[in-house]
């Protein structure tokens, strides 16, 4: 995600939340969730305990973070997108601007560790509600209809139900991320009515 626009203070916050977020998860990948206190997250982090619930109310919220900056990087990039690109043409653009496949590789032990957590499970759902109308908020105000007509939300939850389904594919086989996200979008623009034929990594 671009950060030029942003204040030094507004840099400065980001870069405190993201160590927070990436703390959480590296040490609850490596002792488990319930082994893992908001104190040891904050010393890892190198920041005081008051600091981390500037941030985050509770570790679990910490451990999704990282799915929420991906999200606001998706609707940010998706926003600043020429207005005359159909959406989902927007949105593939926007993904692929906002997803970075670096740093995922560097989580994605953590993430696959992770992913069963059931003590998550709660916190990834608000999370992911709450990018949903984020997205679909972006994409009425493109479409020019209102915030709570059907497409904006059936666009939303698709788009990043899209992205997950990639994230989890690439996670369990080899080939690059971009072309798994181009090919779900590609997919959901042709329909689902039936399977497109895709290259084999």
């Amino acid at each position: 995600m671009n950060e030029s626009g942003l204040g030094r203070r507004e840099r400065r916050k980001r870069v405190t939340r993201t160590a927070l977020s990436e703390a959480a998860s590296r040490l609850c990948a490596e002792r488990g969730v319930t082994n893992v206190t908001a104190e040891q997250i904050a010393e890892e982090a190198g920041v005081a305990l008051r600091t981390f619930f500037n941030y985050f109310s509770c570790k679990e919220e910490a451990v999704v973070a990282g799915d929420s900056v991906v999200a606001e990087a998706i609707v940010a990039a998706f926003r600043e997108r020429p207005g005359r690109e159909p959406v989902l043409v927007a949105l593939r653009a926007a993904v692929l601007e906002a997803v970075d496949e670096e740093d995922l590789r560097f989580r994605a032990e953590h993430l696959r560790v992770l992913r069963g957590e059931p003590a998550l499970l709660p916190y990834r759902l608000k999370a992911f509600a709450a990018h949903e109308r984020a997205l679909a908020a972006a994409v009425a105000d493109r479409a020019g209809v209102p915030d709570g007509d059907l497409y904006p939300g059936l666009v939303a939850t698709c788009v990043l139900s899209a992205l997950r389904v990639a994230i989890q594919r690439w996670l369990s086989e080899s080939g690059p991320l971009s072309a798994l996200i181009d090919a779900v979008v590609t997919q959901l623009d042709a329909g689902l009515g039936a399977p497109l034929d895709r290259p084999r990594g």
